[in-house]
């Protein structure tokens, strides 16, 4: 897909190209059934430890995710998740700044962290006998954390030089962050989740120190670990290490948080955005739901299918009729990520080719869902993109990263690794006549709004430094 969920793409500090492709894979297509080998356990404090044993090699990865993201920030004060994640490696009293990644370096492994609309989390590979002093680092952060003015004065220039990097420079990453914030009216999905610069501008220490008090505690994490392990040893291990840390009673579990509802769109909209880059561009955005009880949505799946046959694929509709046939476009895309805490979107997108417009790139997309809609989807065309997701599930089980990824993407945002042969199943199930009637039912202009680049003069500027902490 060309742009797959980039509606919540995570921000990080300089997280390893390698794992990006791991972070923007819809996790509703993720690997089959959770085997017997993955164990639960919850301590005295309310953190919960999910153990999955991978003996293939003698490596670990541990992953703390906290449940708190860009959807939990109010207004004046979006991106300190972000910025919160930065400043967790600054260090303690003891493990004192830089020594937190130094030490994991020195034990031959690697550590990242990321943030998303939905969590934040952090992690570690190591060998296996190194997974001691992952908790051990890990768990004197979650509560110990030294904040001061001078190391926050400088990592927010950072924070506020990657969003020029990555979002204002970027003349497309502009257009999706003006589309959510377009599309939604009032849900917090529309705050972009590196904040808006002058949030950014005038964020205080003070800020990043709430933040931390508020969400950083046991009882709103999930600890991760999958690899070359005996579970009831990380247990023992995550109780002494994360056992003594106390529970925040100011907590609420995800399902008894406020619900923040999105209301109802009454019309089209429509914008355009001015920025210097060499192509123009249209991305258009439905609401759709998202999954929230896997057993009994069939939607959501449907949808997911849908997406696939639009743009799975080499041979998939938009490829094939819009970039191939008509040549309109010189690419074309659909993608739609189930999985979140508030509500999903459907996306379209396209680059027209030369000698065409966007006008004629909008009008060629509306015609081929009209056309789904009109004409339905095949059972070949359907099997081969559930051969796909299945094909996809096997693959992604060669990682340890994306095992513990997918566990703790879905415990994050309320629903249970245990979802994941549901999930697969669901997916199996689904019917042309579902794929027909989600695109029939979401795919309408009263959902829709419609982003379209409008390419200025591309100026002539020196290449910019990169901060250290953005470098990979």
């Amino acid at each position: 897909m060309t742009y797959p969920c980039f509606r919540f793409l995570p921000t990080c500090r300089f997280l390893p190209a390698s794992l990006w492709a791991a972070l923007i894979i819809p996790i509703s297509l993720f690997s089959p059934a959770a085997p017997a080998s993955t164990h639960e356990f919850i301590l005295g404090n309310g953190l919960r430890l999910i153990v999955k044993e991978d003996h293939r090699s003698p490596v670990v990865i541990s992953q703390i995710w906290y449940k708190a993201g860009s959807i939990d920030e109010v207004n004046g004060r979006t991106g300190v998740a972000h910025v919160l994640e930065h400043m967790m490696f600054k260090g303690t009293k003891k493990v004192p700044g830089g020594e937190f990644s130094r030490l994991i370096a020195a034990a031959g492994g690697r550590e990242n962290a990321f943030t998303g609309q939905d969590y934040t989390a952090y992690f570690q590979q190591l060998h296996k006998s190194r997974l001691p002093l992952a908790m051990e680092l890990e768990s004197d952060r979650m509560r110990n954390l030294v904040l001061t003015e001078e190391e926050f004065s400088k990592e927010i220039k950072v924070v506020m030089e990657e969003r020029r990097l990555r979002t204002d420079d970027q003349a497309r990453s502009l257009v999706h962050e003006t589309l959510m914030a377009t599309s939604y009216q009032s849900h917090p999905y529309r705050h972009p989740v590196i904040g808006w610069m002058n949030d950014l501008q005038n964020m205080t220490v003070e800020d990043a120190r709430q933040w931390y008090e508020r969400w950083y505690a046991p009882n709103n994490a999930v600890l991760v670990v999958v690899g070359d392990v005996v579970p009831r040893q990380v247990f023992d291990l995550a109780r002494k290490y994360y056992g003594q840390i106390k529970k925040a009673k100011s907590i609420l579990p995800l399902d008894q948080r406020k619900p923040q509802i999105e209301p109802k769109q009454l019309g089209i909209k429509r914008l355009t955005v001015k920025a210097p880059a060499q192509l123009p561009y249209v991305a258009m955005a439905y609401h759709a739901p998202s999954l929230r009880k896997p057993e009994k949505d069939w939607e959501p799946y449907a949808l997911e299918m849908l997406a696939g046959v639009l743009d799975g694929n080499e041979s998939a509709r938009l490829n094939k009729v819009l970039v191939r046939e008509q040549r309109v476009a010189s690419a074309a895309g659909a993608s739609y990520d189930s999985t979140a805490r508030g509500p999903a979107a459907f996306y379209l997108d396209g680059t027209p080719s030369e000698g065409k417009t966007v006008v004629d790139v909008e009008a060629a997309l509306r015609a081929e869902i009209e056309r789904l809609v009109r004409e339905g989807v095949t059972e070949e065309e359907l099997a081969r993109v559930k051969a796909q997701v299945v094909a996809g599930h096997v693959f992604q089980l060669d990682s340890m990263f994306f095992q513990a990824m997918q566990i703790g993407q879905l415990e994050s945002i309320g629903l249970s690794y245990r979802d994941v042969d549901i999930i697969l199943r669901k997916l199996q199930a689904v019917t042309p006549e579902q794929v027909r009637d989600v695109a029939k039912k979401y795919l309408k202009d009263d959902n829709l709004t419609i982003a379209v680049l409008d390419p200025q003069p591309l100026e002539q500027k020196a290449p910019a430094a990169v901060p250290a902490g953005l470098r990979h």
